[in-house]
Formats: structure tokens, sequence, C-alpha cells
């Protein structure tokens, strides 16, 4: 742009020396010379300080890759590539076979586990008959030894009682206080087993619940849906092929329905200048000798030349000698040009600031000479 600048200022001194019939001597041309170095070279810093401009601008728009969440085969592909589709439309389906049948086998598994519950209760009651009668047993079989140990003691050596029999007696009580002890621990178990709860929910049917939920979030997962309202494009995805979750292989690329914004790359000096809300212009290489209006929407915070990740390499001295460019969002007026334009377009950018605001006409006029020069270049 700065060229153009140049050929108008030259332009004009070949014109002004044609119509006015300036002779052409060693004090007339240098003359000339140094006026346009003086006034065309302050024009220039002016302009380039206090309206910084940008050969490089790019609409850039972000894509959400469409991966599935099951693996299985496509059976169907259910969108249109290129054509506008909304919120919820489905894009293609998976074979849901194999999900259908875990599904059934999860439900058969919930209906067995929930009347395996009345069925502990049963067994609860059945063990604590059981604490019951061994509790009985133990104190009928304590109460004889306790009898028979007694008239032992009484009756010395003319006990009727022998010391074999007294035995035997000892022996039962003992095995009737094992017998109690495992029909409480058995009480327990099938107790703990019945009102082991989450949620108020048997433990076992929840988790056969939980199952049952993920086996039906699989099979809905066999639909895959847009996610947001946009289009597909360039799309390969056929039916036969098998669909695997893995995010590093999308099977479509989806270009969400948003607001398009351009990127322009500036000097950093610019940045003295630059604020939200100036005014901006745009110019297309699709759309030669059209401007189109914007304002500045955000200047990015930091620049990709800068970044450092942690990792086990040294950084070297040789990045430090990259010099970016600072990222400026620009939000155009025209909302023509998401629909005229595919997205991605590239073209030319300049912002007017206001410092020297009568400077900026000279860039709006070397802007659009650019933008007639796209009917030849681009």
């Amino acid at each position: 742009m700065d060229l153009l600048l140049v050929l108008t200022y030259t332009a004009v001194c070949i014109a002004v020396f044609k119509i006015f019939k300036i002779p052409l001597t060693k004090w007339t041309v240098p003359t000339a010379i140094l006026g346009g170095i003086f006034i065309v070279g302050a024009l220039i810093l002016l302009m380039n300080y206090n309206h910084p401009y940008t050969p490089f601008a790019k609409e850039y728009f972000v894509t959400t890759p469409i991966n599935p969440a099951v693996r299985g085969v496509v059976i169907s592909v259910d969108v249109e590539p290129n054509t506008p589709i909304k919120k919820g439309d489905v894009l293609f389906k998976i074979d849901p076979t194999p999900f259908e049948a875990i599904v059934k086998q999860k439900r058969a598994a919930l209906v067995a586990a929930e009347l395996e519950v009345p069925q502990l209760e049963a067994a609860w009651e059945t063990a604590k008959a059981s604490v019951t009668r061994a509790t009985a047993d133990r104190d009928r079989t304590k109460s004889a030894f306790d009898r028979y140990e007694k008239g032992r003691k009484r009756g010395g050596a003319n006990s009727p009682f022998t010391e074999l029999e007294l035995d035997n007696k000892r022996q039962l009580y003992l095995a009737s206080e094992a017998q109690l002890n495992a029909a409480r621990a058995e009480e327990l178990r099938v107790r703990l087993a019945f009102e082991s709860n989450v949620d108020g929910v048997n433990t076992k049917v929840a988790g056969i619940q939980g199952e049952l939920e993920k086996a039906q979030f699989d099979l809905a997962q066999t639909v895959v849906k847009a996610p947001a309202d946009g289009m597909v494009t360039q799309m390969a995805l056929r039916p036969g092929i098998v669909a695997v979750p893995m995010p590093l292989r999308p099977l479509l690329s989806f270009i969400p329905d948003e607001e398009r914004v351009f990127v322009g790359a500036f000097w950093q000096n610019s940045l003295l200048r630059l604020k939200e809300g100036d005014e901006a212009e745009v110019i297309l290489d699709g759309a030669p000798g059209q401007v189109f209006k914007g304002k500045v929407a955000k200047v990015l915070p930091a620049m990709a030349e800068g970044e450092i990740q942690s990792s086990g390499s040294l950084v070297s001295s040789a990045r430090l000698m990259t010099r970016g460019r600072a990222l400026v969002l620009i939000k155009l007026e025209d909302h023509e040009v998401r629909t005229r334009f595919p997205a991605g377009v590239s073209g030319h950018a300049a912002i007017y600031t206001e410092h020297f605001a009568h400077v900026s006409i000279m860039r709006k006029v070397l802007l659009r000479m650019q933008g007639w020069l796209n009917y030849l270049f681009h």
C-alpha cells in the first residue's frame, strides 16, 4: 500500500510537470524528489502509525469434529452435505443390534435382581428363626449340662452321673453354642444383604439399573445428531464404514452456524493506538472493489510466538528471533458476507483510530485502490 502512495505522488508530479510545462532541470527534479520524500514519508509515518493496515486478514471459523460415542457399522447417512441443518437433525446411524441385545440383557438382570429383594427378606426371616431355634437348643443343652455338672459335684464319688455323661452334655452344649454363633452370623449376612441400599434402592438393583442406563445411553448414541445449527461439508462418510470412537479420527467436520469474525495480523507497534470499538474496513480477495465496514471486537492478549510449554527439551534461541504480529478480531457489520462468500475467505484490513482522523481519508482511498487491484491480482 505504501507503493500505491508513492506511485500516486509520482503520477501527480508528472501531471504537474506536463500541465504547467515545468522544465526538467537540476533544480526542479531534485525538488520534486526531495519533496516527495518528505511529504510522502511524513504521510506514511502518520498513516501507518495511527491508522494501521495489514494485507494478512482472514476469516477463521471453528469446526466441531463429529466422533461417535460407540463403535459400530454405519448403516445410513442422513445428512446432505453443504446444506443447512438444525440442531438435533440426524447425521448418521450406527447398527443398533448389539446395543439393543445388551439393553435386553440388563433389563432381564434388573427384573431378576428386583425379585431377589423379597427373597432376601424371606431369607432374613428364616435366618432370624434359625437364630431363635439355635438359641433354644443352646439354652436347653446348657441347662442339661449345668444340672449334670451340679449333680456330679454334689454326689462326688457316689454321684449317679458319670464323668462320661457329664462330658457328653458339655460337648452337646458347646456344639449348640457353635450352631447359635453360626446362625447369628448367617442372620447378619442376610440382614446386611437385605438392608444394603443406595438412595433407598437395593445395591444390586441400583448397580444393574446403572448398567441398564449405560446400555440405553450407548443405544441412543447409535443415532448421531447435529450438536447445533450449521452444516456438514466435504463429507466422505458412507454406509458400511466402521465408526470408532477415536478423537484423532473424526467421521465428519461440522461447521456451527456462528457469527463470523475476521482476524487481522498487525505490526506490534500498532498496539499503541488500537483499542476495542475502533472503526475498521475489510476488502476481500473474492470481492474486488467492495469495502466491508466493521469494528475492532478484540485485541488478542497473547501471541503464539511467545508460547512455551513444559517439556523435557530446552528452548532454542532461534525462537527468540521470530517476530510475530498482534492478532486483532474485527466484527463486520455486513451480515451478507456469511451468505455470499465461503467461510475462511481472506483479504486486507485497515483500522482507523481517533488519532489524526483527517489522515484516515488517505488510508481509505488507498484501501479502495487495493480493492480495485483485486480485479487483476489476488
